[in-house]
C-alpha cells in the first residue's frame, strides 16, 4: 500500500481525495468548489475526448462552439427547464462597471441558446437533422462540492440535435446512449447499465431522460452519462419550426446528450485500488512505462537498448515513456507510475540485456506475483498484444465485482436493512410514484438510479406499494 494513500477499506473518501492529489491529477482552485485540473489530468481527459469525438463525428455530428454567457429571459421560456436549474444558477448582474439591462446566467447547460439559433438556421425539412455537439464548461453553483464528481465549474460536451419528426428524435438518445456505453465499456472498461430515468430523476424539460449507471469500488453508483428526448417543449418555447414537404409548418423534435469530467471520478474509483489509480491502456495517458535500471558500467548500453524500444513502440502508436530522470532509484520511479496507473511497467538493465529478457510489470497484476520476463528481441511484438489482454482482464474484473454486488429484495424493509450492511445495486420490482422515491430516499439515502432498458421478464410485487408490477429498477446510493 503507498505509503501517501488511505486504505480505501477504511476511509473510502479519503482514499479518493489521496488518489487524486499523488496522482497529481487536480488540485483546489482559489473559488470554492472549482478545480484545477493538472496535466496528467487533463491528459486523460482528453483521451476521453478523443475517442468520444471521433464516434461522434461517426455518427453524423458537427462540432460547435456557443458563448457561455446566456440571457436570463431564455430560462423563463420554458418553465419547467428554469424551476430544474433555478438553485445552481450563477447570474452576472455587473460588468464594464455597471448594472446590466438584462442578466446573464453563466451556462449551466445550452438547450435555450441552442433553440435560439435552431429557430434562425431551421426553416424547412431540408435543414432536417440538424446534429450538432460542443465541447465547452459549465457552471452549476455546487453546494456539496467532490473533485471531478460535483464542482462548480467543470468540462463535459453537450450534443444538440433537431429532427423533423417523434420518431428519429426519440431514436437519437438512444443511440447516443450506446454510444456512450460502448465507451464506458471498450475504452474506460467500465461496465454499465443503461437505462430510462423515472419521473423524478428526469432533465429538467425533458420527456425521457436516459442513462448509464455504473457501479464504484464502495458499491454505489455514479451516472456516468445522460442522453434526454425533449420532445417539442423547448421548439414551442422558441418557436423553433420548419416547413415540411406539404407546406405545412411544424415543431421540431429534438434531444440533448452530455458526458462531464466526472467520468474521470469514475475511473479512478471503478478501478483504483490502495496504491492509487489503475488506468485501462485504452485511456492511459502512458500505456509503457520504460524504467532502465543503470548502472555506471553499463549506463550507455542499457540507455541505448532502452530508447530503442521506445522508438520502436512509438512507431505502433503505442504511448510510451522512458523515465531517465537522473537522482531517483528505480523503486521511486516503480511508486511513482504505479501510483499513476500506468498499465505496463518494463524494466531493463544490464543483467536482462546480458540474459536477453526485459522484466514486465502489469499495474492491474501489482507485486512480484505479477512480474513475468519477455524475451528482449520479441518484447516490442508483444507488447500490443499484452495491452489488450491487461484491457480486457480489466473490464472482466469489474463487470465481475458489478454482478457479486448486484442484489434483489423483496420489500422495503428487506432492502432497507440489507443497503446498510451491503451496498451494492439492488434490482428490485418497482411501481413506486414521486412520493415513494422520496420516502426511498428519506429513509435510505437510496434512489432508483434507472429502469434497465434490458428488462428480465416475469412479474413481481413492488418493494413500496406491494402491487403487481413487471418493471424492474435499481436502487442504489449514489454520487
Amino acid at each position: 500500500m503507498a505509503k501517501n494513500i488511505t486504505n480505501p477499506e477504511k476511509d473510502y473518501a479519503r482514499w479518493y481525495q489521496d488518489v487524486i492529489r499523488e496522482a497529481e491529477l487536480s488540485d483546489s482552485a482559489p473559488v470554492r468548489g472549482c478545480m484545477i485540473i493538472r496535466p496528467y489530468g487533463f491528459a486523460i481527459w482528453e483521451n476521453i475526448k478523443a475517442s468520444l469525438d471521433r464516434s461522434f463525428k461517426d455518427t453524423g455530428h458537427s462540432n460547435v462552439y456557443f458563448p457561455m454567457l446566456i440571457p436570463q429571459s431564455f430560462f423563463e421560456k420554458e418553465a419547467e427547464h428554469i424551476e430544474g436549474f433555478s438553485p445552481e444558477l450563477a447570474v452576472v448582474t455587473y460588468a464594464g462597471g455597471k448594472k446590466l439591462d438584462e442578466p446573464l446566467v453563466l451556462r449551466p447547460t445550452s438547450e435555450t441558446m441552442f433553440n435560439h439559433m435552431f429557430s434562425k438556421w431551421i426553416n424547412s425539412y431540408r435543414d432536417l437533422p440538424m446534429l450538432l455537439n460542443q465541447w465547452a464548461n459549465v457552471i452549476l453553483w455546487e453546494m456539496r462540492p467532490r473533485t471531478f464528481l460535483r464542482t462548480t465549474e467543470f468540462l463535459w460536451q453537450e450534443g444538440h440535435t433537431a429532427h423533423a419528426n417523434e420518431k428519429e428524435a426519440r431514436e437519437e438518445p438512444l443511440r447516443m446512449l450506446h454510444v456512450y456505453e460502448d465507451f464506458a465499456r471498450n475504452v474506460a472498461a467500465i461496465p454499465v447499465i443503461p437505462g430510462r430515468k423515472t419521473e423524478r430523476e428526469k432533465f429538467a424539460g425533458a420527456v425521457d431522460s436516459y442513462t448509464i449507471e455504473a457501479m464504484m469500488g464502495n458499491g454505489w453508483a455514479l451516472q456516468s452519462g445522460t442522453s434526454h428526448y425533449l420532445g417539442t417543449n423547448f421548439a414551442k418555447a422558441f418557436n423553433t419550426m420548419y416547413l415540411d414537404s406539404s407546406n405545412e409548418q411544424k415543431y421540431v423534435h429534438q434531444s440533448s446528450w452530455g458526458v462531464s469530467t466526472r467520468l474521470i471520478g469514475g475511473v479512478i474509483m471503478a478501478h483504483g485500488d490502495e496504491n492509487g489509480l489503475r488506468l485501462p491502456p485504452r485511456l492511459a495517458p502512458v500505456q509503457v512505462v520504460i524504467v532502465p535500471i543503470l548502472k555506471d558500467a553499463s549506463r550507455e548500453e542499457t540507455m541505448r537498448t532502452a530508447e530503442k524500444i521506445a522508438s520502436e513502440l512509438k512507431n505502433l502508436d503505442i504511448r510510451v515513456k522512458l523515465d531517465a530522470r537522473e537522482g531517483m532509484s528505480p523503486g521511486f520511479k516503480f511508486n511513482y507510475w504505479e501510483v499513476r496507473g500506468v498499465p505496463l511497467r518494463l524494466e531493463i538493465g544490464p543483467r536482462d540485456i546480458e540474459e536477453g529478457y526485459v522484466m514486465l510489470s502489469p499495474r492491474n497484476n501489482p507485486g512480484r506475483d505479477g512480474k513475468f520476463k519477455v524475451p528482449l528481441d520479441n518484447v516490442v511484438n508483444e507488447l500490443p498484444g499484452l495491452l489488450d489482454k491487461i484491457q480486457e482482464e480489466m473490464l472482466n474484473e469489474a463487470t465481475e465485482k458489478l454482478n457479486e454486488r448486484t442484489y434483489t429484495a423483496e420489500s422495503f424493509e428487506e432492502f432497507t436493512k440489507a443497503i446498510k450492511e451491503r451496498p451494492g445495486f439492488y434490482s428490485v420490482w418497482w411501481d413506486g410514484d414521486t412520493d415513494d422515491e422520496i420516502r426511498l430516499q428519506q429513509e435510505t439515502k437510496a434512489t432508483v438510479r434507472c429502469i434497465p432498458l434490458d428488462q428480465t421478464g416475469g412479474s413481481g410485487k413492488c418493494i413500496m406499494t406491494g402491487r403487481e408490477t413487471s418493471v424492474k429498477v435499481i436502487l442504489a446510493r449514489a454520487y
